[in-house]
């Protein structure tokens, strides 16, 4: 017989002519010891104070939490602690079956597991400090189907440090006209794997101060084209870093790839080609300054853009004291006569904001010329036609280019390298480059 019938059957005796617990349960008989519901609400069996160890069964594991590792509840058979680092397990044959249920459950430190399947209308705002979200197996899918956190987002999330790995997010609408897949506000937040489509904003964050977002090996794409706010893939408010890298974004609308108002951004080995049917403006904007790292991205406009432009720097002038822009061994690309590579809005800047362009392959025909003080070195012009695929990315330079393994080391700045040390691969990922290898102009070598 199981342990549940046994605790079942012990319970329904313990009840007669047996006055209630404090806590609304009988009295669980001698044999078991005592059963007590935990913050889950499921059945734990606890050792009595005179029990000898032989004559109690061990703790009781159930499906809603366990410890990180399979660990049981506690070594002494007492019930876990509030952010003890349980697991709770999220799917439809699981005791708890709802991410909302999840969320009320979860306290500082857990760990929450969902089960590969269709989500809907599981909007959540999430205020646990250290709490790790997870998909487990395929892709876990999210759907808003109107649903909404505080009219902002599928999921809100206001907490001190957070990571949310392995899940998918669409269709996020809000009456605002800008629902997001994660409305970041504060705290220290890391996506890892994740992807957000048909969203108003796949991911937009608050203009908390000391706020730091990381995203990585992630997608965004497919931008409604319903009226209303701009729809950005990724919308960075005036946070204090944003760094994003092995990620993709594609399809846009009207509004931005990305779009960063951080006090520093870092772009790193990511691709960012609106492709066929996009028609985003800018693929990678900086409205105000700050320090931008750009290193090692494949950034490139479709035919149907709504911007020539495909860089901007600077657009909407400055906010932050500390102003440059390094962009180093990207592939840009813009076939579009009398389009721009870079627009440097230098008259809303200070006079004294450095542009660094170093090793730039630059596709196609649109225009690119130093703006501002600081280095312009190794930059390439090069025709759409001439490049090749590699890894299923139509961006390489062929093996005979006579540009391969020329590119000089681009060096240092600020105490940091500007040598790319990944290159991105598909479907959203970097793979490392081998030390010492000869550089060539642009994102892949």
């Amino acid at each position: 017989m199981s342990w549940q019938l046994c605790a079942t059957a012990a319970l329904a005796l313990a009840a007669i002519g047996s006055p209630l617990s404090a806590d609304n349960l009988p009295p669980a008989p001698t044999e078991l010891g005592t059963i007590r519901r935990n913050e889950q609400g499921q059945l734990e069996v606890v050792r009595p104070p005179a029990a000898s160890p032989a004559a109690v069964s061990s703790p009781v594991e159930t499906p809603v939490a366990k410890r990180a590792g399979g660990q049981r509840a506690a070594a002494d058979g007492q019930p876990a602690v509030a952010g003890s680092g349980r697991t709770i397990v999220v799917g439809e044959r699981e005791a708890v079956r709802s991410i909302s249920e999840a969320a009320r459950l979860a306290r500082d430190g857990d760990t929450i597991e969902i089960r590969a399947g269709e989500y809907r209308r599981q909007a959540v705002v999430w205020t646990q400090d250290r709490l790790t979200i997870r998909g487990v197996g395929r892709r876990p899918v999210l759907i808003a189907d109107g649903d909404s956190a505080e009219g902002k987002a599928l999921w809100v999330v206001r907490s001190a440090q957070m990571t949310i790995d392995n899940l998918e997010f669409r269709g996020a609408r809000v009456a605002a006209g800008n629902g997001a897949g994660i409305r970041f506000e504060s705290g220290h937040l890391k996506v890892v794997r994740c992807a957000f489509f048909d969203n108003e904003m796949g991911i937009l964050t608050s203009n908390a101060a000391d706020a730091v977002l990381e995203v990585e090996n992630s997608e965004f794409g497919a931008a409604p084209r319903h009226a209303g706010a701009l729809h950005h893939l990724l919308y960075a408010g005036t946070i204090a870093r944003l760094r994003v890298s092995g990620s993709r974004f594609q399809q846009g609308y009207l509004g931005h790839l990305i779009k960063s108002r951080a006090r520093e951004s870092s772009i790193l080995y990511n691709l960012l080609v609106d492709g066929v049917g996009g028609s985003a403006s800018y693929e990678l904007e900086f409205p105000n300054g700050g320090i931008a790292w750009v290193i090692g991205n494949i950034i490139g406009q479709s035919a149907t853009t709504d911007n020539p432009v495909v860089v901007s720097y600077g657009a909407e002038g400055e906010r932050w004291p500390d102003n440059a822009l390094y962009l180093a061994h990207n592939t840009l690309v813009d076939d579009t006569p009398g389009g721009r590579f870079l627009q440097v809005w230098s008259e809303r800047l200070p006079a004294a904001t450095e542009v660094w362009a170093i090793n730039n392959l630059l596709v196609g025909r649109g225009i690119f010329v130093p703006q501002g003080p600081g280095r312009h070195d190794g930059n390439h012009v090069v025709a759409t036609g001439t490049l090749a695929v590699a890894d299923d990315l139509p961006f390489a330079l062929p093996q005979a280019s006579p540009l391969r393994g020329r590119a000089q080391t681009p060096g240092f700045v600020r105490g940091q390298s500007l040598t790319p040390t990944a290159e991105f691969r598909l479907p959203a990922k970097t793979l490392p480059l081998l030390p010492g290898k000869p550089l060539s102009p642009g994102a892949l070598q």
